[in-house]
């Protein structure tokens, strides 16, 4: 490691920050990365792409009241340069842009901050930014922002976003017509002519590399002449949006590389930030830590991985940094801490009160239960408690929060009702809290299991014309290309038909109720029937469905009970959804919870009952629903 103190040079057009180990360029005063100069490579980067080039920050935004969760594209050119800080241990600089009135059809309306940070003696450098919405600015959306990094294509070949998630990945020409065919939508190329054979026949589509928050700390790529790795670390979640659930892009081919902090990926429009006009926000977005390492033995190039797994672990130790300049970031002791335990109470599984083992427990904005799924503007701080439900949340921001939860194995989310104000280096003790899920009655039988995603369910193998190989005898076997088509080739005469006591959830229940194609750019909703039968009916107690999904697509969800003819249905979700997670090979999205009464009069007592579950909207492949947990509830003895 060099000992070499950092510098900056500074030119007309360009500065330049070095520290002995790397050196970095960027434009002036746009703050657009076009060096990165390593390990005796003169440029990570790729500057020959037709659109995209180098390093740098973008958003998409749209006007307020615009359909749809795509706008104008907005890669951030700054038009102030200025030196933040400048010494041996650490240069910081800043390019900014202020919110100009006369070219509002061309820029959001915001005031962005771009910050770039090295520190001596660094493999690498840190980038952060202060997005903020001022008195006079109008209403707009903004649907994404992150930043992206293009590499040099004739160096990094091998991509890693996880330790079963890697492989070599075909040359970006190979999606090009020629060489590859588009298919259902232009993420999705079949690869028929690639230039290196052995990807011939394999589906590239950038979905099939998303991650949940929780786990998309950090991916990259490695470069074998010379064995160099190149990472994109983020050492926190709290700047991002939709909790720890919510799935991102990652690394895909070009060779790319994203930090992603806002996109409605996985979540639709609610998760687009909307401002109102003179609406005041502040947001700071990172730092993540763009790593870079290298190993001297290109036959281990692959432990590249391991390493970077290794500088992850203590950036997330180092956070909150204590380095940033910005009085936006707040450091350690401007933080504070909530400590607590969470209980679950269900007495028609204990008639005492139990540990919310594995519980993810976090703060957000206050709001509405199960509301952090969609919150957007402001911070979210997550941890997982331990065995005994205990739970500590550190490094929280000065504001004020409510406590969400859920836990795995009951349905439903936990919400505590008391406003939780953080001030700088408290620590509060909220003691015992007790969850009570969603219960009427009894268990009566149930399908899958309570854990916010489809995965347990049936996964088809995919078309052999559309493999992706990376997921052939996979765990995430659902990321493989057209797995919403295998439906109507499993159900050819009918739709699924589960019975309880006789089916298994885990090869009878289809991952996803999606719509059966009947002819070209023509589909039909599905009806999904479950049979059951019950002793000793009571005519006059009601009983109680309650269907948990993971997923929704702009779907109704209809219930009949024993017709299916019978309109109105018995319940209606009204259209839900537009996580698209069915065509992005997310295994869940957006969570939701019905729950429906059926009379007891209503119910059949010697013979087989039938709830009939229709997904009512056709006009499209990926319109559907994915179930997490379905239940059927006994009337209450008392």
């Amino acid at each position: 490691m060099s000992t070499v103190g950092v510098q900056l040079h500074i030119q007309d057009d360009h500065v330049v920050m070095d520290n002995g180990t790397l050196e970095i360029t960027l434009t002036k005063p746009g703050g657009i990365l076009t060096v990165i100069q390593y390990n005796g490579i003169d440029n990570l980067l790729e500057l020959h792409n037709k659109d995209l080039n180098g390093g740098f920050w973008d958003l998409n935004w749209s006007q307020a009241g615009s359909p749809g969760t795509r706008g104008k594209f907005d890669t951030i050119e700054g038009t102030n340069f200025e030196v933040i800080v400048e010494n041996e241990e650490q240069v910081e600089v800043s390019f900014t842009r202020t919110w100009d009135p006369s070219v509002q059809d061309d820029h959001a309306p915001l005031s962005i901050d771009k910050r770039f940070v090295m520190l001596r003696g660094a493999s690498g450098f840190y980038s952060y930014a202060i997005y903020e919405h001022l008195e006079d600015m109008p209403a707009f959306n903004l649907n994404e922002t992150r930043i992206a990094f293009m590499l040099s294509k004739d160096k990094f070949k091998y991509m890693v976003v996880a330790d079963n998630r890697q492989r070599y990945m075909p040359h970006p020409d190979d999606r090009l017509p020629g060489r590859g065919e588009e298919l259902a939508y232009p993420e999705a190329v079949l690869l028929v002519n690639p230039i290196e054979p052995e990807f011939k026949g394999e589906v590239d589509d950038k979905y099939q590399y998303s991650c949940d928050n929780k786990d998309n700390k950090v991916h990259g790529w490695i470069c074998f002449d010379p064995p160099v790795g190149f990472w994109q670390i983020a050492p926190s979640n709290e700047f991002r949006t939709g909790g720890p659930h919510k799935q991102d892009l990652t690394s895909h081919v070009n060779p790319t590389t994203l930090a992603s902090f806002v996109t409605a990926h996985y979540g639709g429009d609610d998760l687009v930030v909307k401002f109102k006009a003179g609406e005041k926000w502040k947001k700071v977005f990172g730092p993540v830590f763009i790593y870079l390492n290298y190993i001297s033995d290109g036959n281990n190039a692959l432990s590249l991985w391991n390493t970077a797994k290794e500088q992850m672990n203590k950036e997330v130790n180092n956070w909150p940094y204590s380095f940033p300049a910005s009085e936006d970031f707040p450091k350690s002791n401007d933080r504070g801490k909530v400590r607590g335990r969470l209980l679950v109470q269900d007495r028609y599984i204990s008639m005492n009160d139990v540990a919310a083992k594995n519980a993810y427990v976090g703060l957000a904005m206050p709001g509405d239960v199960g509301s952090w799924q969609t919150e957007c503007k402001g911070y979210q701080f997550w941890t997982t408690a331990d065995e005994e439900g205990n739970f500590t949340i550190e490094n929280i921001r000065a504001d004020k929060y409510n406590i969400y939860a859920w836990v795995p194995g009951f349905i439903g989310d936990y919400q505590y009702n008391v406003e939780i104000v953080i001030t700088p280096g408290c620590d509060i003790e909220v003691g015992d809290l007790v969850y009570q899920p969603p219960r009427d009655g009894p268990t009566l039988w149930e399908i899958g299991n309570p854990d916010r995603s489809a995965a347990e369910f049936y996964v088809p193998d995919p078309d052999p014309k559309f493999i992706n190989k990376l997921y052939v005898n996979h765990p995430d076997r659902f990321r493989q290309y057209g797995l919403w088509e295998r439906y109507a080739e499993l159900y050819p005469n009918g739709d699924l038909v589960y019975t309880i006591g006789t089916s298994d959830y885990k090869k009878d229940w289809f991952f996803a109720q999606v719509n059966r194609k009947i002819g070209d750019d023509t589909y039909k909703g599905t009806t999904w029937q479950i049979k059951f039968k019950i002793e000793n009916v009571d005519r006059t107690k009601t009983y109680k469905l309650r269907l948990a999904l993971a997923s929704a697509q702009r779907s109704e969800l209809q219930v009949r009970i024993n017709d299916p003819e019978v309109n109105p249905p018995i319940f209606s979700s009204g259209v839900i959804g537009w996580d698209n997670a069915i065509a992005r090979h997310g295994i869940h999205g957006i969570c939701w919870l019905f729950s429906v009464d059926l009379q007891g009069a209503q119910l059949l007592e010697e013979d087989y009952n039938t709830i009939f579950l229709t997904q009512a909207n056709s006009t499209s492949p990926f319109q559907g629903i994915m179930y997490d947990y379905i239940r059927l509830e006994g009337p209450s003895p008392s």
